[in-house]
């Protein structure tokens, strides 16, 4: 029986031109052009690394060129921790058929067996001391043919630079301060936009006199479409001077009422809701001798980049020019195309970098306010940047998550049944993927959209407020419900993880709570309840590295928590010591990751790294404010986020498994760090906090709950 054809990866089967992704200049250059952006993660070096390897050529010799509908292969969007396995898979068999068919070129000009042709540093010899380059060939190849998986990639052991730790090839840049964040790109004649926006929750515009606003020195023009006002001035001076002056013109309707932030729960429960039972296991019931109930609340969270977001936009007549740090550029494409009502192909919209992304932020939102504000700039290219303001009142928060466990126990404690419910909004409102657009301004415009309300990836895609609820744990039975919210007063999409980090704080928290009942290691007590080797592994080697459990000391605890990301992706276990005193410290987090092959090693621990501080600022400060009107937190000293003297020593150790297809890392911690986190709160203090952030007034409510 004849084995089946090898099929292609998901990104070259829609994107197959083999040109669409390598080109070889005259210069002894290789360019890479995938459709994944750099956000912060590193994926631009693991990428290259992936190349340089199939195609024998030193990494030095790589440009990676940055995404634009223009020229680069459509891979959709930049998210889910999928960069590596979508790009990364898709690249390798570009390379390995790219070699190939040079091979084949090179073997007809030498006239040498094209296996006996070796290639090193893009230099192809064979026996005689006969040699070509790619460089010398590459007007003979073409590479404008579709991929066919003929060619093989490399075996894990041939790789020389995949699974070794190489300088990031982003990094000399922002060092030394070029200009790659978009924020510090300068267009010649750029101008500067700011759009006027209401300070109360869905108010609209419905008068606005322009007159102070037309007299401030520098100003270029004001762009008005129905409830979507903006400036245009020629330095940002003018143009915050000119919004100030034009905010004191306008005129609002009421707003919509914003929920009670102090029972988001009871609020999420009351609502409207899709109700999608996600998984259920069924066995012989065993008699069950009391059942624990435990609600876990998590609240709305900002993305809270470190710069606001930022794009620049240029009309020539009936086209128009993007830049962006959007993490899909032809999602955006297809948003803007709807608003603007034009074809496609008159758009570009090119990617630079943004300081800061975890997941859907203002970055899209900003590129259409900078495109209608530069119709008013007679041929000019318009920045618009948000101010700290505009970015934690306007841009989508993470969704706010109510989740309700309960867990049947028989006399011994041990667990025999397991219900899990879910209330949350959406997790998802990208642009791109919907009849109406995502994007802000398209709901303020004189003929507007509605706004979306966000739903939930497929359960297939990792899911979104049911992201990681289905226990990896081996339970006899199980039931997973996810309550979907209709109504969305509060905005909210893609934020780092979805619903992952809510629900395997809860599973975890939960967990340890059944241990404690049973006087069993928390460590032991998981193992005991996983047959996945990988999973026993990680949890085996964070403990190992943090020597659990150390001898009890006043005042210190140490917690674990652990989740393989979507079920399917990275395997992670965490491993925290907090300090318990006038407020929790988070000292020291050990960590260990499984991403299969870990392409770049020291990409993998800062991606982890990275995660494990971000849980950690999640957990003990983050949560967006608001009152019936509008949201409060919007500035740093509203919305406190961890500080350099704050952060843990974090060590992280990677399981190696060069064998294995890699995943990504990028929100593999978040989840294990905020169970580990609350699960040392409890062993230092003898308190369950179930509402996130873990402040001083949730450990005293808790407290006076349990007494």
């Amino acid at each position: 029986m004849s084995s089946p054809a090898p099929k292609l990866p998901v990104s070259l089967v829609a994107n197959p031109r083999l040109s669409s992704w390598v080109k070889f200049s005259g210069e002894g250059r290789v360019a890479i052009s995938p459709g994944k952006v750099e956000i912060g993660q590193g994926i631009v070096t693991a990428l290259a690394q992936i190349a340089a390897d199939e195609l024998d050529v030193d990494i030095s010799r790589i440009e990676m060129i940055r995404a634009s509908t223009a020229t680069s292969p459509n891979e959709g969007v930049t998210s889910g921790s999928l960069s590596i396995q979508q790009s990364g898979r898709a690249l390798r068999q570009v390379c390995a058929e790219v070699r190939q068919r040079f091979l084949f070129a090179a073997s007809e000009r030498l006239g040498v067996d094209a296996a006996l042709l070796d290639v090193d540093d893009g230099t192809i010899s064979g026996p005689g001391n006969v040699s070509t380059s790619y460089w010398e060939l590459a007007g003979d190849v073409s590479l404008d043919h579709d991929a066919t998986a003929g060619a093989a990639a490399k075996s894990a052991a041939r790789r020389a630079v995949a699974g070794h730790s190489v300088q990031r090839v982003d990094i000399p840049d922002k060092v030394f301060a070029q200009p790659r964040f978009i924020h510090d790109q300068a267009l010649p004649g750029l101008l500067h936009g700011r759009v006027l926006r209401p300070d109360i929750s869905g108010a609209k515009l419905i008068a606005l006199d322009e007159a102070a606003a037309r007299a401030v020195p520098g100003l270029v023009a004001i762009a008005r479409d129905g409830g979507f006002a903006g400036v245009v001035a020629d330095s940002e001076t003018a143009a915050e001077a000119a919004l100030k002056a034009l905010r004191k013109g306008a005129t609002w309707s009421a707003g919509e009422p914003l929920p009670d932030e102090d029972d988001l729960a009871g609020f999420l429960k009351s609502q409207p809701v899709e109700s999608t039972v996600i998984d259920t296991r069924t066995a012989t019931t065993r008699v069950h001798a009391r059942t624990l109930r435990r609600q876990y609340t998590r609240p709305y969270i900002a993305h809270a980049s470190i710069a606001p977001s930022c794009a620049m936009a240029q009309w020539d007549g009936d086209r128009v020019h993007v830049w962006t740090h959007s993490q899909g550029v032809y999602l955006l494409r297809a948003d803007l195309a709807t608003v603007l009502k034009l074809p496609a192909e008159n758009i570009v919209v090119e990617h630079m970098e943004g300081a800061g992304c975890y997941g859907h932020n203002a970055a899209d939102d900003v590129a259409l306010d900078a495109v209608l504000l530069a119709k008013a700039a007679g041929g000019r290219p318009v920045r618009v940047q948000w101010s700290r303001h505009d970015e934690m009142s306007h841009a989508p928060f993470g969704a706010a998550m109510a989740i309700e466990i309960e867990a049947d126990l028989d006399a011994d404690n041990e667990i025999v049944g397991w219900r899990h419910a879910i209330w949350s909004n959406g997790h998802a409102a990208r642009p791109g993927r919907a009849v109406q657009p995502a994007l802000l301004a398209a709901t303020e415009i004189a003929n507007p959209y509605p706004r979306m309300i966000s739903t939930n990836p497929p359960a297939a895609n990792g899911g979104g407020g049911d992201r990681n609820s289905v226990p990896l744990y081996d339970f006899p039975t199980w039931t997973i419900t996810s309550h979907r919210l209709l109504t969305m007063p509060v905005r909210t999409s893609a934020l780092r993880t979805l619903g992952g980090q809510g629900n395997v704080f809860a599973i975890e928290s939960l967990l340890d709570e059944i241990a404690a009942l049973r006087g069993e290691d928390p460590v032991g007590f998981r193992l005991r309840h996983l047959r996945d080797e990988r999973a026993r592994d990680v949890i085996r080697a964070a403990a190992r590295r943090a020597q659990w459990k150390p001898q009890k000391q006043a005042g210190i605890g140490h917690g674990v928590g652990f989740a393989r990301y979507k079920n399917t992706g990275a395997y992670c276990a965490a491993i925290a010591e907090i300090e318990g005193a006038d407020d929790i410290r988070v000292k020291r987090l050990t960590l260990a990751v499984d991403v299969g092959e870990a392409i770049n090693p020291d990409g993998v621990i800062n991606q982890i790294e990275g995660g494990a501080i971000q849980a950690t600022s999640w957990v003990l400060k983050e949560r967006v404010r608001f009152d019936r009107t509008r949201i409060t937190t919007t500035s740093w000293t509203d919305y406190p986020i961890l500080t350099f003297s704050e952060v843990p020593a974090v060590d992280v150790a990677i399981i190696q498994r060069p064998e294995i297809e890699p995943v990504g890392a990028g929100e593999a911690a978040h989840g294990p760090v905020t169970a580990a986190i609350a699960n040392a709160v409890f062993d230092c203090l003898g308190v369950r906090v179930r509402d996130l952030p873990i402040t001083r007034d949730k450990i005293i409510a808790a407290m006076e709950l349990a007494s």
